[in-house]
């Protein structure tokens, strides 16, 4: 996106909608379709969509995958392909948390509940692959918390940060274009011929900061959702992805032909303008900020030019960013 693109930062969504006397649909909708712009209210989806379209959701839930020490806090990310787990460490702050350069390989972290993290060595400049002493995610359980960033004032519950489709615990960060939908809203999409089918994308740690490309992450299409987007394609109907977690696992699922298959494993499979989407004909995305590496993915679908118009729009119409803000819908 073009440099000049700024958000300001009373544009940040401080708090859930529903702490804002919001429905969890009833946060704002951008329309982006070819080069034009219109504004409306998430609720207004099942009419967006036509007939014969299918929306594919990630039904991965979140973990409270923040552990908080006095003066850091590692975010568990990534259950890694080795065993080790991929952990960021983080310096606590007034606020929230900022980057922590420290670390040395095989050094040994203390957490709560007389647990212990041995550092093993880095995995990236940011993150670091860890071992801890017992069962990551029943630990998580009892002595995490959801991940949160400064521009969210204070911490609310795990249920805040879960999607109506969360069935199969891993993403250590919400896969937060799944958040505005609500039981009501899915019947309504399925009353009106708009298929719903599933993926599961863990999703990692986030770079609020250095913007870095996300690591490598476990995903599966199930035979059924493959089957379907094929059926869906085949009809002349648009598959619409909620969230880059979606593209990216539909995208991987694919083969030299194009067409998406039941898959599973790990993906490093970056979408851009040079490397464009097969499968995916719409997303469904939460506004992310300029420097963002998945707006290299939101230029492949609409171009970096109509894209930099749409933030221009969201800008002007105050819609909001992040985790709890708006939601855009790029359809082709």
């Amino acid at each position: 996106m073009r440099a000049r693109t700024v958000v300001p930062e009373a544009l940040s969504a401080h708090q859930p909608p529903e702490a804002r006397g919001l429905t969890r649909d009833g946060v704002r909708l951008l329309l982006t379709r070819g080069g034009t712009h219109s504004h409306h209210r998430f609720t207004e989806l099942p009419g967006l969509l036509e007939p014969g379209d299918l929306v594919v959701v990630n039904n991965s839930a979140t973990l409270p995958a923040a552990v908080r020490l006095d003066c850091i806090a590692v975010h568990f990310s990534t259950a890694w392909k080795d065993g080790t787990w991929l952990v960021e460490l983080r310096r606590r702050t007034a606020r929230s948390t900022e980057p922590y350069g420290g670390g040395d390989p095989g050094e040994w972290l203390p957490l709560p509940g007389s647990a212990t993290l041995r550092l093993v060595g880095r995995e990236t400049p940011r993150l670091w692959r860890a071992v801890l002493d017992r069962d990551v995610p029943a630990y998580l359980a009892e002595y995490g918390v959801p991940i949160r960033y400064g521009y969210v004032a204070r911490d609310w519950p795990l249920s805040a940060y879960q999607t109506v489709f969360a069935s199969v615990p891993g993403s250590a960060e919400m896969p937060s274009a799944g958040r505005p939908f609500t039981a009501e809203l899915v019947t309504a999409l399925v009353s009106r011929g708009i298929g719903v089918a599933p993926i599961t994308l863990h999703t990692g740690v986030a770079s609020p900061e250095a913007h870095e490309p996300p690591t490598a992450e476990w995903f599966e299409v199930p035979e059924h959702t493959a089957r379907t987007v094929e059926l869906t394609r085949r009809d002349g109907g648009r598959v619409v992805a909620v969230g880059t977690t979606v593209v990216r696992a539909l995208e991987s699922s694919a083969g030299a032909d194009g067409r998406a298959r039941a898959s599973t494993g790990w993906t490093e499979r970056l979408i851009t303008p040079e490397n464009p989407p097969q499968v995916v004909s719409g997303l469904l995305t939460g506004l992310h900020e300029p420097h963002s590496s998945h707006l290299a993915m939101l230029s492949a679908f609409v171009g970096d030019d109509v894209l930099c118009d749409a933030y221009h729009a969201a800008i002007q119409e105050r819609y909001l960013w992040h985790e709890f803000g708006d939601i855009h819908l790029i359809l082709k």
